[in-house]
């Protein structure tokens, strides 16, 4: 072969190498240019709120003591005034030693209680009774809440006598007058002297009567006769 060609070839050739190698040097430059570059996955919200979480301390629980039981109002015994007789239960919150006291109101009026001493009771309503304990309880409980609840109101009671329909003691739970005594006691019998009756209260070593008469009470005239009566009073129907 004539060297001529065979320089041609040669020539020819080493240009095919070149531009091969070009080739594939574009190639992989494209190649590295497409891929991206992988971003490091970012930790979710609630994974860092987490692991915050675990680097702080635990909020420290206060006990809270609850408070002390609501006062039911009782209208039926609201205004009462407690009367020798009277049979009522105490009780101070909180205090297991004086849970559900149990006492009887004395004939002078007094009643005694722990810590509390010798105490009047006769004449008040129990809401002024348990103020009066809280406050002598003041001295060795802090902030006493004292209730008290009406078991019998023995001592609170009116006599009907005579010639009644149903004669006897009827205890009540609020002041009375002197007709609501008598319609208690069922009303005046045919034969009772209706502008006769008399209301005999004790004081002391004495006894004051207080006249009353019906018809005219009924009728409207003198209702100052018609008195409220206390604890003990007899109402007399001859």
């Amino acid at each position: 072969m004539p060297s001529y060609l065979i320089n041609s070839m040669d020539h020819k050739l080493t240009s095919l190498k070149a531009i091969t190698l070009i080739f594939l040097m574009l190639t992989v430059s494209l190649s590295f240019a497409d891929v991206k570059p992988v971003e490091p996955a970012s930790t979710p919200k609630k994974a860092l709120t987490q692991v915050a979480g675990t680097n702080s301390a635990p909020k420290p629980t206060t006990n809270v003591a609850p408070p002390p039981p609501a006062k039911t109002p009782n209208t039926a015994t609201n205004n009462y005034l407690l009367s020798p007789g009277d049979f009522i239960e105490i009780s101070v919150w909180k205090e297991e030693g004086m849970q559900k006291e149990q006492t009887l109101i004395a004939p002078d009026g007094n009643i005694s209680f722990p810590l509390a001493g010798t105490i009047m009771a006769a004449g008040k309503t129990m809401f002024i009774l348990e103020e009066a304990l809280a406050a002598r309880l003041a001295d060795y409980i802090s902030d006493p809440v004292v209730n008290i609840k009406l078991l019998q109101s023995n001592g609170n009671s009116i006599f009907v006598i005579g010639k009644v329909n149903k004669p006897g003691q009827f205890p009540t739970n609020r002041r009375i007058d002197v007709l609501q005594a008598l319609s208690l006691a069922g009303g005046l019998t045919v034969f009772a002297n209706e502008g006769k009756i008399n209301i005999q209260r004790r004081i002391g070593n004495t006894v004051k009567v207080f006249p009353f008469d019906y018809d005219d009470v009924v009728d409207g005239d003198d209702l100052e006769q018609n008195i409220i009566l206390e604890p003990g009073d007899t109402v007399s129907v001859p």
